[in-house]
């Protein structure tokens, strides 16, 4: 029997998600506890492409990218927890709900994204989250969404 995964570096993130730069959005994972609750943080540097167009002067990450990254972070909570690490976990998102965005994230900024699922389970295709998103204990952004879970071959 193995350990439950409490933490995903940024190589296990890498064998759950299928993401790569530039759309990798979170660096860390912590806290996962099971397929319950985790907190991911992803660290906004200047030199992420979005940057340059949102907005030159007065750099503001983008607010589907916040949600995005809640987003990743539920699929390495689940992938991690399920130990789905062989590539074969692909996420989709099918609704967004209850989208508020509360404060501007900038670079330099360390974005935590605490996560927890609403509904689902091993298994299942339909998945429900609600996330927060803050900066310095600040809430930056907040929303609930669903997503299918594509075990591809698990």
């Amino acid at each position: 029997m193995t350990d439950a995964v409490t933490t995903a570096d940024i190589h296990l993130i890498q064998k759950i998600l299928p993401h790569r730069y530039p759309f990798l959005l979170v660096d860390k994972v912590h806290s996962i506890d099971g397929i319950k609750t985790a907190v991911g943080v992803k660290n906004v540097t200047m030199n992420e492409p979005h940057f340059q167009g949102h907005f030159p002067a007065n750099p503001i990450m983008p607010g589907v990218t916040i949600v995005e990254a809640m987003a990743q972070t539920t699929a390495v909570m689940v992938g991690a927890s399920l130990g789905l690490t062989d590539g074969n976990l692909l996420v989709y998102f099918m609704g967004i709900d209850n989208c508020k965005f509360r404060r501007k994230v900038v670079p330099g900024d360390v974005l935590e994204m605490y996560v927890e699922t609403t509904r689902g389970k091993p298994g299942g295709k339909v998945w429900k989250f609600k996330g927060v998103a803050k900066v310095d204990g600040e809430l930056a952004a907040e929303a609930e969404f669903t997503a299918m879970m594509d075990m591809q071959n698990a």
